[in-house]
């Protein structure tokens, strides 16, 4: 079992940065993958950024990729979202997932434990 604390959400002006983390219980988290994803309200679930058990790997959505960066730091299991150069599209609520593989994923339900999210917002 992992359970995941997203924070570092918050109301930003166009073209500012946030920086999210999530914070991840037990001690196995290196064998997790890691992801983020956001979700609009009236929208679908969607994938933002993916990191693999070592951090040595990064997938990102096309809409976010040369603006977030994702990283991880397995020392103190802890997942980061840096959000740069932010668009009022961005505005959503940010999710923290973790899948019981190595390598990351996309896909939604290749996760298998998930936080409760932290609000982002995004003025224009």
């Amino acid at each position: 079992q992992v359970q995941l604390v997203e924070s570092g959400g918050g109301l930003v002006q166009a073209g500012g940065s946030l920086r999210l983390s999530c914070a991840a219980s037990g001690r196995t988290f290196s064998s997790y993958a890691m992801g983020w994803f956001r979700q609009a309200p009236g929208k679908e679930r969607e994938f933002v950024a993916a990191v693999n058990w070592s951090g040595g790997r990064t997938y990102y959505a096309d809409s976010v990729k040369g603006r977030f960066t994702m990283s991880r730091d397995n020392a103190n299991n802890t997942v980061y979202l840096q959000m740069n150069s932010l668009k009022p599209e961005d505005t959503a609520l940010y999710f923290c997932a973790a899948s019981n593989t190595l390598v990351a994923s996309q896909r939604l339900s290749n996760y298998d434990y998930w936080g409760q999210g932290t609000q982002v917002t995004v003025s224009s």
